[in-house]
């Protein structure tokens, strides 16, 4: 009985150590972006934004958010031209999902380049960290 309350009490201090972790991120990526401009994050423009096609240069004709990690952010997607995995975006289901600031700036660079062909701005980002915090 003593190790069941000792296990539950470790895994509810994890669980609330990477929820802290990600609000932490989160909060502090919104609170740079709001003083860009971005004073109202809405999750229903980042899901928007995260299924909306693009003109792509190249092998592919156009590309979204969603055609290398999916529609459903809980699931694993997969990189269009390396095939390599991509861990499911939800924190629901990766509690590493939104912890790092450093991370969620470098990948907000590299894939709105990718994916827009320009960098995010402020409202983008932040209406996507609202609607990925969200899954």
């Amino acid at each position: 009985m003593k190790t069941a309350y000792v296990f539950m009490t470790v895994l509810t201090l994890l669980s609330t150590n990477v929820a802290v972790a990600e609000s932490t991120a989160v909060d502090e990526l919104l609170a740079v972006y709001s003083r860009q401009g971005a004073t109202a994050p809405d999750a229903q423009a980042g899901k928007e934004l995260w299924l909306r096609k693009f003109p792509a240069k190249g092998k592919i004709d156009e590309r979204s958010c969603s055609t290398c990690h999916g529609v459903d952010l809980r699931q694993a997607g997969e990189h269009i031209r390396t095939k390599k995995l991509i861990e499911p975006m939800a924190p629901s289901v990766n509690a590493k999902s939104l912890t790092n600031a450093r991370e969620i700036r470098k990948w907000f660079k590299r894939n709105c380049k990718w994916t827009l062909d320009r960098e995010c701005t402020a409202a983008e980002k932040a209406n996507l960290l609202v609607y990925i915090k969200q899954q």
